[in-house]
């Protein structure tokens, strides 16, 4: 029964835990969604609220089967729940092995996805602050190279392009000084008319696919094993998952064979004592 009740309340933990966090998720996607211009137009590729939102809700539906099922051992809950997690494992699994065989298609897809992070910065607040978080982060600028922010509408180098900011780049592009207190914003401004030599004094050269490739590089074990934690996360929910349908199970059928044991000395007692004297006679 002790191992009964610790496979029941581990698994209604961590599904609580996820719980909590697909709530929060949620709730900071929909401000993010609120807060925003009305004009705004919604895409999933490049809407990091409507992002948050989608993720957290497939999340909160997910783990409360989980929670439900476990506490009050709701086996089709809980069946429903280790089915979606067994698809969501093989779907990780699959991706990864697409990923390493088709390398080449992957990259190529992923820098068409930047490209248009890329032509809708300015469009979207939200949007704006990743690719500038991106950026600093990884001390990089635009996709392949400084030059990829031609593609958007405010920074295209262009003499019809009436922009201020016309032939320049973002200000989270700029390399910034050790002991500069200030921020200068229009530190980007013109430069992808300079040579990259003379550019690199200013600002990030470097694209930021490479620079997150490299990273990624340098940085294997890590990524290796938070994706091994989390596969290994998701399996250790399925083995409990199934361990108490298991349980739920035979305690069931435990339950059918005392009813029909019962049903059945119940019959005995209404047949036989017409003949309980009869080896006496």
């Amino acid at each position: 029964m002790r191992g009964y009740r610790g496979i029941k309340y581990t698994l209604f933990i961590f599904c609580y835990f996820f719980w909590v966090v697909s709530a929060v998720l949620i709730a900071v996607g929909i401000y993010a969604k609120v807060a925003k211009e009305k004009d705004v137009v919604d895409t999933l590729t490049i809407d990091p609220a409507l992002l948050l939102i989608i993720v957290g809700s497939l999340m909160f539906l997910i783990t409360f089967l989980g929670c439900f099922g476990a506490l009050r051992n709701a086996t089709c809950l809980l069946k429903m729940f280790l089915a979606i997690l067994a698809v969501n494992f093989l779907l990780q699994i699959a991706a990864g092995a697409v990923g390493y065989v088709f390398t080449d298609m992957v990259m190529e897809r992923t820098e068409k996805l930047m490209m248009k992070t890329i032509v809708g910065y300015r469009e979207d607040g939200d949007l704006e602050n990743a690719i500038d978080y991106i950026q600093k982060k990884f001390q990089c600028c635009g996709v392949e190279s400084y030059e990829d922010w031609s593609h958007n509408v405010y920074f295209n180098c262009s003499e019809s392009n009436p922009s201020l900011e016309a032939c320049g780049v973002p200000f989270s592009c700029c390399v910034r000084l050790q002991n500069q207190t200030v921020l200068n914003t229009m530190c980007g401004y013109g430069m992808q008319q300079e040579q990259k030599g003379s550019a690199k004094e200013h600002i990030f050269t470097i694209g930021c696919l490479e620079k997150i490739i490299m990273w990624a590089q340098n940085n294997l074990l890590l990524v290796g094993g938070l994706t091994a934690g989390l596969l290994l996360l998701e399996v250790c929910m399925m083995s409990l998952a199934g361990a108490q349908i298991a349980w739920v199970q035979k305690v069931q059928r435990r339950q059918k064979e005392n009813e029909a044991q019962s049903r059945d000395e119940r019959k005995e007692r209404l047949w036989f004592p017409a003949f309980a004297d009869f080896d006496g006679e």
